[in-house]
């Protein structure tokens, strides 16, 4: 393995964290749409926090490896 695949797979592997980190944020907030739907509108406050907390460690995942990139998903899902 010459040098340039071995910079093909590192921004292979760093675009793959990306949509996993945008993939995640997403099922987080699919997952609190629908327990709002089953408890009446409300999240849990546990679930709310813990919610909240998944969001922030995907995003500074996304910063490390995507910062460029890591913006724009943190504008939407951190005012979720």
């Amino acid at each position: 393995m010459d040098g340039n695949d071995s910079n093909e797979i590192k921004e292979l592997l760093k675009d793959l964290i990306w949509l996993n980190g945008v993939m995640a944020t997403e099922l987080i907030q699919i997952t609190e749409n629908t327990s709002r739907a089953l408890h009446g509108g409300e999240l849990p406050d546990g679930c709310r926090t813990a919610h909240a907390e998944l969001r922030e460690r995907t995003v500074g995942i996304l910063r490390k490896y995507r910062p460029a990139e890591a913006e724009s998903v943190a504008d939407h899902v951190l005012k979720h």
